[in-house]
């Protein structure tokens, strides 16, 4: 935890919060922290500063607080993702978010097995979870926005142009002829399919809504493989 992510219900005032469970636990046990220790702090969708404990006990802390920055800037993207195995979905939020990725789109595609959509790890408190972890990962406080779409061909048709607005639309699949580009200043709306792509009517279904098909290189990656590397290679400030 490189940031503790601090919530409305934490707060007790303007410069002063309580923390319990898991961030308490993590004060007392992995940081073996102190009354007087310093510790660097987010509160969610607001500013970052550094936080000296008050006071330490078994049930809760009391930080108080001395605000001194923003978070870092996000990423210009919407990220549309095949949902991906349960036992990959954990870490692909938490590595995606953590890249800066506030805008997260997970639909459904022929090669996602119904099964996955049951997942408990799609409930809000689940997502919630990895999204926590991601942020204070990153040290960043802006929560970003995840949502869901079960339906593949009614979302590409009647919802996928207007959230992809006036951004650079790049769907990646293995196997076409042009390279993913580098080094993007614009907003980008990027669609990745499940391991081994999109099948070839879902590449058009979505190209026919002005998304150019591109790749990095021959090699067939897992999911959580080819979100960073994509990521790295389109915004070079990302990693």
């Amino acid at each position: 935890m490189n940031l503790l992510l601090l919530r409305e219900d934490d707060m007790i005032g303007p410069a002063r919060a309580l923390i319990r469970g898991r961030q308490l636990e993590h004060l007392r046990g992995i940081r073996n922290a102190s009354v007087g220790d310093s510790l660097a702090v987010g509160r969610i969708n607001g500013p970052m500063g550094e936080a000296r404990i008050l006071t330490l006990g078994t049930e809760e802390a009391e930080l108080g607080i001395e605000w001194t920055g923003e978070q870092p800037p996000a990423l210009p993207l919407t990220l549309v993702l095949a949902l991906p195995r349960p036992k990959m979905l954990r870490r692909i939020i938490q590595s995606s978010v953590a890249m800066g990725v506030k805008k997260l789109v997970l639909i459904n595609s022929y090669k996602v097995e119904k099964s996955y959509w049951q997942t408990p790890w799609l409930e809000e408190d689940a997502l919630n979870e990895q999204i926590t972890l991601g942020l204070e990962q990153a040290m960043d406080t802006a929560w970003p926005e995840i949502t869901q779409h079960r339906l593949f061909k009614p979302f590409v048709e009647d919802e996928l142009d207007a959230l992809a607005g006036d951004s650079r639309r790049v769907i990646a699949h293995p196997g076409t002829d042009k390279r993913c580009p580098m080094g993007i200043r614009e907003p980008v709306t990027l669609c990745i399919g499940p391991e081994g792509g999109f099948i070839p009517y879902e590449v058009e279904l979505i190209r026919a809504q002005g998304f150019e098909a591109v790749h990095i290189g021959p090699r067939i990656l897992r999911t959580e493989t080819a979100i960073p590397a994509l990521l790295g290679r389109l915004f070079d400030t990302t990693l």
